[in-house]
């Protein structure tokens, strides 16, 4: 499976972004697909993601309200929707895919067997 995300960009606080993540291979619709974040000199930390289905999402307490995540199994495409943009939310943004069967929690990097390149996100104050 290769990922490709995109979306990312420079707005100012309280702007919107939308990430997307496109996905090629035929068994896109059976993964978990999350995104996580990195900051410049911090771990890269989980984000959201959301099931096969779409049917059931996880966030971090970070984003809650603020960000939502979808899929369009049809598109082979996850969406991170950003909204209420912070400072603090500059990162670089990336898509991950989990490829175990069943799973319903996938909150750490190393629960994900495919990444994204990245997208860079900047929010200006």
């Amino acid at each position: 499976v290769q990922l490709q995300a995109s979306g990312g960009g420079l707005v100012q606080a309280g702007g919107s972004l939308m990430l997307s993540c496109a996905a090629s291979g035929r068994t896109f619709s059976g993964y978990v697909m999350g995104w996580f974040r990195q900051a410049p000199g911090k771990e890269r930390e989980f984000v959201a993601h959301i099931n096969w289905s779409g049917g059931s999402t996880i966030y971090a307490d970070s984003v809650k309200g603020q960000f939502t995540i979808s899929r369009d199994n049809a598109k082979n495409t996850v969406y991170l929707q950003m909204n209420s943009l912070k400072p603090e939310d500059t990162a670089v943004y990336y898509c991950a895919a989990d490829r175990r069967y069943g799973v319903t929690v996938a909150t750490m990097t190393v629960d994900y067997d495919y990444w994204g390149q990245g997208t860079l996100v900047t929010v200006s104050s």
